[in-house]
Parts: C-alpha cells; sequence; structure tokens
C-alpha cells in the first residue's frame, strides 16, 4: 500500500501539528500497539492518546518500535476530569510521560473540565510543565465557550488547541467564530460521528462524483475548513489508508452546501462528565 510523506500542518504556540492525525479512542490495552504501529508505518506523525482511553503504554511500545525520529511524531496526551488539582495534575502528567516511553509530549491537554476545577491555578500548573520542558504546548478538550473565554480572555492561557467533538452533524459554529480570530486551532474528534458518517446518502453521493468514499468526504470537510484538523480512529490498515485518502479530495461549492443542510445538532459523545453544553 502507498504510503504518505507529508501531511500539512498548523503552526500554533510554537508547534506544527499535522493537521490530519489517528485517534486511539476506546482501543485499551495491547492490542493498540500493531494498530498504531501500522498508522505510523503509512505516514500518520499525529498520535493522539490520553490516560483514561488505558493505552498509553502501547502507544509508547509502538514508537519505540516504528523508530522514528522524535522531532518528526506529534504526541498528545489528556489527563482525566479527576486529576484536576495541580498536584494530582502533575502526578497523572509523569504517569502519562512514563508509560509513553517519552522525555516530553508535544501537546498535554485537558480530556473534560470538572464542575468543581480551580482553573486559574489548573492552567498554571499546565503551564509550569510546559516551561519545564516536558509538554511542548497545552491545550483544552470539551470545554464550553464560557469556559474558553475564561482561559484565554481572564486567565490568558497559551492555548495551543481545543479539542471538540465535530463532524458533518454537528455545528461548532459559535466556537469557531470565538477561536480564529485568536488563531487558536480546532480539532476534531469522533469526526466520522462515531461512523455513522460512512452511511450517510448526502456524503455518499457527493463521495460518487469525487470518486471517495462517504467518510473520506466528511473528513475532506473538516480539513476544508480554516484551523481545523481531524483525529479519526481505524483499526484496520485499510481503513487508516482511506482516511489519508481524504486528503486528495477536493470539494466545490455544491459540495458544502449540501453539506451545510445536514442536521447540525447531533451530539454523540456526552459522558456523564459532560458539562452543560451552549445551546
Amino acid at each position: 500500500m502507498d504510503t504518505i510523506d507529508t501531511i500539512e500542518t498548523i503552526e500554533t504556540q510554537g508547534i506544527r501539528i499535522p493537521r490530519l492525525g489517528f485517534g486511539t479512542f476506546r482501543m485499551p490495552g495491547a492490542d493498540c500497539q500493531p494498530v498504531v504501529e501500522s498508522a505510523l508505518a503509512l505516514g500518520y506523525r499525529h498520535i493522539d492518546t490520553a490516560t483514561m482511553y488505558q493505552n498509553e503504554e502501547a502507544v509508547g511500545a509502538a514508537l519505540a518500535s516504528a523508530g522514528l525520529a522524535r522531532d518528526t511524531l506529534h504526541i498528545t496526551t489528556k489527563a482525566w476530569h479527576d486529576s484536576l488539582q495541580p498536584d494530582a495534575l502533575r502526578r497523572s502528567f509523569d504517569s502519562s510521560l512514563q508509560r509513553l516511553r517519552l522525555d516530553y509530549v508535544d501537546l498535554f491537554m485537558v480530556h473534560w473540565p470538572a464542575p468543581d476545577m480551580n482553573l486559574p491555578a489548573l492552567l498554571e500548573t499546565m503551564q509550569k510543565l510546559r516551561e519545564e520542558g516536558r509538554t511542548r504546548a497545552i491545550g483544552v478538550c470539551n470545554f464550553t465557550l464560557p469556559m474558553l473565554k475564561t482561559a484565554l480572555d481572564d486567565v490568558r492561557a497559551p492555548l495551543a488547541c481545543v479539542q471538540v467533538e465535530y463532524h458533518p452533524f454537528l455545528s461548532q459554529a459559535g466556537l469557531l467564530g470565538y477561536l480564529r480570530p485568536k488563531g487558536i486551532p480546532l480539532v476534531a474528534y469522533a469526526p466520522l460521528a462515531q461512523g455513522r458518517a460512512a452511511s450517510d446518502p448526502v456524503l455518499a453521493k457527493i463521495g460518487a462524483k469525487h470518486d471517495a468514499s462517504a467518510a473520506q468526504i466528511a473528513l475532506a470537510w473538516l480539513l476544508d475548513q480554516d484551523g481545523v484538523m481531524a483525529i479519526p480512529k481505524a483499526r484496520r490498515k485499510e481503513s487508516q489508508q482511506s482516511n489519508l485518502g481524504a486528503l486528495k479530495v477536493r470539494l466545490d461549492d455544491e459540495d458544502r452546501r449540501a453539506i451545510a443542510a445536514l442536521p447540525k445538532d447531533q451530539r454523540y459523545v456526552s459522558p456523564p462528565c459532560a458539562p452543560e453544553w451552549d445551546a
């Protein structure tokens, strides 16, 4: 199978992040290692993991096995919402680094906000980890717009990106409207709507026009947008390769109008720890 040499990157807070990354959610344990090894062999260089995924050890083993130069990789990990007090956050971070077998990560993120979190103290601790050279950048996931305004406008945290659920069936227009003027990119998780995009007739019709799959159209739609990255998950090598094929798809205005007409209120990731989402 063909591999891809380079993937376009977005520069933010002194780091460059490949716009198409590889997600590892719901791949716990050692079974994750060969999956990540396959992705790396195909050319993925942006790997997204988290403490909660219970696969940091497997990701670390895959990185070690691949033997790629560390400065060619972008590795993201995240702290769970029960570890956001400064001391607990440091312990979580130390454990993540140990499991990943790395001296530093490229991006350290808050996975989910907690109702009782002390946001200034939390962000100060993350910034200290950055100053120590243990993470090259910091970010947050699943923050509401008011939380982000506190972090960015009041605390003035140097967030490199914000990661949220985003796909053709869920609008993030309000968030993007706030982040873009600040030059902060958005990372789309569940970019295929947990598999639903692959069977959507509108996306499939657009795909037929471009000799592409419905899933490739969903990814191409995200990557067509300024300041948006995507981290699809794919266990099978064929699916990993197919997702890379989305990089070659060029949508036209007719395609964009058809996707804009899809429902935009379908949120599929809302665990008990989720905040009250903005209306």
